[in-house]
């Protein structure tokens, strides 16, 4: 017996040092239930092929029943498919093996979202939350051999229109696009029932995955990674289990290094029957720090923990962990109220944007996509994403890139720009909501906040809700009571409990754009510019301590447009083109903007591509006004990142994958280092901006030049940029001769690195622009195409358009005098250069002016 104690104690030890994750096989078996489904309409016999995950929209346009919900006005036929209840059907098999084990659960990761569940012929679980997965026990209704699970989906609209219909008020759901303001009783995604970018799809459906898991004794339901302790030489760790067990007894838990960078820790414990929580500590020696986009490594440690019993490993469960310190730093200072993160103890300028559901019909959203959607975002030199509070909780694979590619995320709650109940039944439902997506999120390090809601508190004091709907002064104050209880109370102790620590805020934003003194206090949504119809010269003199919204809209790509139209509905004011512009005055301001800076062109195509220019011009003057006000100002978030649909919207990225002008022109702007040259009192200030932690040598050089490359003047200075800073470089006198000129900046690093910048000195419209001659030259290299380009004029607003698919390293861009311009196209299905050359087009602005005779 002592000899086989010491040999038992000796593999334990071996077991710690070389961190083993597991010494047997999980005993527990898990199927998903994706196959075999069928769906039909309630009252009707005909059972039609569905998918799960999936939607009815999408089942019903797969099955022919149905035209594409996106093209032309289709969606304004499909609005009966949301006052329909839907039965959907599978059968699958349970083996010997499974029905063996002292527990099957059936779990939804999630369902939209009345749903009735029946297992071989029994009700089992009714649900009422989109948001939420749901873990049914389930091992007394099932058989071994075949079974049938079966779920009937009320209408989202019917199930909720008796309890609206008791109310004798109406709440301000001014986004739902319905007579009836029936979405705020639902928790579902809000922009599901229309949104001013997007359309109204009322889903309902099993959108995220569904299984079936056997277990034995204990399985984990999470594991909370809490960091303890961070320095240089150590970093402290707890993992804290939350296990279910079957019945009480012994187990054995463990946290090891998948990777071998730390020492296995195991834990012998006593587990009651039903739910248990805890901890577990472990260290990592000499750690490694987690670091947003542009600043350093996104270092992440692969952990995996299990429970064993019995000398089984009954379950476990693979985290990964991002070490590194994290504050949002809001409170009072010498300017006002400060609003900014700090990571790893340094404050970070956060460069991004706002992210909207990546389609109406989520489970269409493959990994492949957030796979583009991150790539882009960090080919854009962005380190922050905000999750606004009217789509969705992000998948699982939104967070886990976010982790891997170093882009923070600011998390809303699900709640936007409406008041919403405040009953017991409602409260206890977000409660639920919001325990679970705050487990679910809280151990990826890209989580860098909590929010509430998206710019109630704001409409509440600002919006005249209470004209506009004729709210007492009693009701008002009964429905902002509704709201303290949801947003300063109920879910900060959410927070508070689960993900203790971490910054949570009530609303953004915290101050209203509509009074120049509140930009000095917290975050701030400016719309004035698009909304109040300011000028884009306005973003120079609002600006914020940090800027969490703001944008100016454009059409998405003429070759987007054509992909769901018909030629004529293409226009600015026709029937088709006003479905896809859900801005009530869009259309007609981006006109108005238009006329503004550019000369309005003939033709609908031109239109589009100048349109994109303007939103393009006007995002960059904000970015930059933005950066060089830092440390004022420390973030700049635009909306809108993404598209759900193909249409007109603040978006950069259209619901194609395809980059606006504008999402080239975000790269420039949020590059680490950006140089910025703009008039100011009569001289041309030249500011660098730097978000690096080290100094940068360099050489400046500052030219003044006409439209046919001669210089007009130019200076040039040897400058070391400072860190984590904006600063006046250089600064030469303006003139009234420079009106047809324009200043070039170049920055020359010590490593040779050359960063640019062009400052025109009048809108594009009073530019007396020459007629370019333009050559280019194409080549074949290994990445695709090698594209050099010259012209010996000015040309304004290069776009390389593109009879096929290809990405361009840049697009609308200034083809200045006498340079060389080289662009790479990848991506492509091009095989050799002469196709490709048939294939592109070179347009620049002047190609949308008539031509002189």
């Amino acid at each position: 017996m002592h000899s086989k104690f010491n040999i038992g104690l000796l593999l334990g030890i071996l077991f710690t040092v070389w961190g083993c994750s597991k010494v047997a096989p999980v005993s527990s078996e898990e199927i998903t239930l994706h196959t075999n489904w069928q769906f039909r309409q309630v009252g009707t016999d005909e059972w039609l092929k569905a998918t799960v995950p999936g939607t009815v929209h999408t089942d019903l346009h797969s099955n022919g029943k149905i035209e594409d919900p996106f093209y032309r006005d289709n969606e304004k036929k499909l609005q009966w498919i949301e006052k329909e209840d839907w039965e959907y059907k599978t059968t699958f098999n349970v083996s010997a093996s499974m029905i063996e084990k002292d527990s099957i659960d059936l779990n939804f990761k999630g369902l939209d979202t009345y749903a009735d569940l029946y297992l071989n012929g029994k009700l089992v679980k009714q649900t009422n939350n989109m948001f939420v997965g749901w873990t049914i026990p389930s091992k007394q209704y099932l058989k071994e051999g075949e079974n049938e699970l079966k779920i009937y989906f009320h209408s989202p609209i019917n199930f909720v229109k008796e309890k609206a219909s008791k109310l004798d008020f109406t709440y301000p759901a001014d986004n739902d696009a319905s007579d009836e303001k029936l979405s705020i009783f639902t928790r579902k995604a809000p922009y599901h029932y229309g949104w001013d970018w997007g359309p109204r799809f009322v889903t309902s459906g099993v959108w995220k995955p569904v299984s079936l898991k056997a277990w034995n004794s204990a399985k984990i339901e999470n594991v909370q990674l809490v960091q303890k302790k961070l320095t240089d030489e150590l970093a402290e760790v707890t993992a804290n289990f939350e296990l279910t067990a079957a019945m009480e007894c012994e187990a054995i838990l463990t946290v090891s290094s998948a990777d071998h960078l730390f020492a296995s820790q195991t834990a012998k414990v006593r587990l009651k029957a039903g739910e248990n929580r805890l901890p577990l500590t472990f260290q990592v020696n000499n750690p490694k720090r987690w670091w947003p986009n542009g600043l350093g490594e996104a270092f992440l440690y692969n952990i995996n923990t299990s429970v064993e019993v019995a000398g089984e490993v009954c379950d476990q469960q693979d985290e990964r962990m991002g070490l590194r310190t994290l504050e949002v730093i809001n409170e009072p200072d010498s300017l006002g109220e400060s609003f900014y993160v700090k990571v790893n103890g340094v404050p970070v300028f956060m460069k991004g944007a706002n992210v909207i559901p990546s389609d109406s019909f989520l489970p269409r959203v493959t990994r492949q996509k957030y796979e583009k959607m991150m790539d882009d975002a960090v080919t854009a030199n962005m380190n922050m994403l905000r999750i606004w509070g009217g789509g969705v909780y992000e998948s699982d694979t939104f967070y886990e890139l976010a982790d891997e590619k170093g882009l923070l995320v600011w998390q809303d709650f699900m709640f936007a720009c409406t008041l919403y109940p405040g009953d017991k039944d409602f409260l206890d439902n977000v409660r639920r909501e919001a325990i679970y997506n705050v487990k679910r999120l809280r151990n990826h390090p890209s989580l860098a906040l909590w929010c509430g809601n998206n710019e109630i508190q704001v409409g509440f004091d600002n919006w005249g809700w209470e004209i506009t709907y004729q709210y007492s002064d009693e009701l008002r104050q009964k429905l902002y009571s509704f709201y303290e209880s949801l947003f300063k109370e109920l879910l900060p102790e959410v927070v508070a409990e689960y993900d203790a620590g971490r910054f949570y805020y009530p609303s953004s934003p915290i101050s209203n754009w509509g009074k120049k003194e509140d930009f000095a206090k917290g975050d701030n949504h400016f719309w004035g510019v698009w909304h109040g119809e300011y000028p884009f010269e306005s973003f120079k003199e609002y600006i914020p301590r940090f800027m969490s919204e703001f944008g100016f809209q454009s059409f998405p790509s003429f070759k987007t447009l054509q992909k769901i139209t018909k030629s004529e509905d293409l226009g600015l004011t026709t029937e088709v083109m006003n479905t896809h512009q859900k801005s009530y005055k869009g259309n007609k301001l981006i006109k108005t903007y238009m006329e503004r800076d550019f000369i309005i062109p003939e033709s609908f195509e031109d239109f589009v591509y100048v349109g994109q220019l303007l939103q393009a011009e006007g995002m960059k003057l904000a970015f930059e006004a933005q950066r060089r006000a830092m440390p004022y100002c420390m973030g700049t978030l635009y909306w809108q990142f993404n598209d759900c649909w193909p249409a007109a919207s603040w978006s950069s990225i259209d619901y194609y994958g395809e980059w606006k002008a504008m999402h080239y022109y975000t790269r420039k702007a949020f590059a680490p280092i950006l140089v910025s040259p703009v008039e100011e009192n009569g001289e041309v200030k030249v500011y660098i901006v730097s978000d690096l932690l080290e100094s940068r040598k360099g050489l400046l050089k500052v030219e003044v030049k006409d439209f046919n490359g001669k210089v007009l003047a130019s200076q040039e200075k040897a400058v070391v940029v400072q860190p984590n800073k904006s600063d006046v470089y250089l600064a030469l006198p303006s003139s009234d001769k420079y009106k047809n000129a324009f200043v070039k900046v170049t920055f020359q690093g010590a490593d040779n690195s050359v960063l640019e910048n062009v400052l025109f000195f009048q809108k594009p419209k009073n530019q007396q622009l020459p007629n370019p001659q333009i050559e280019m030259h194409i080549n074949k290299v290994k990445a695709g195409f090698e594209v050099k380009l010259t012209s010996d004029k000015l040309a304004r607003y290069i776009f390389l358009q593109l009879d096929g698919e290809g990405y361009c390293s840049d697009n609308y861009f200034d083809l200045l005098p006498g340079e060389e311009k080289v662009i790479t196209i990848s991506d492509t299905t091009f095989e050799n250069a002469a196709e490709l050359e048939k294939a592109i087009q070179v347009k620049s602005l002047t190609d949308c002016y008539p031509q002189k005779s």
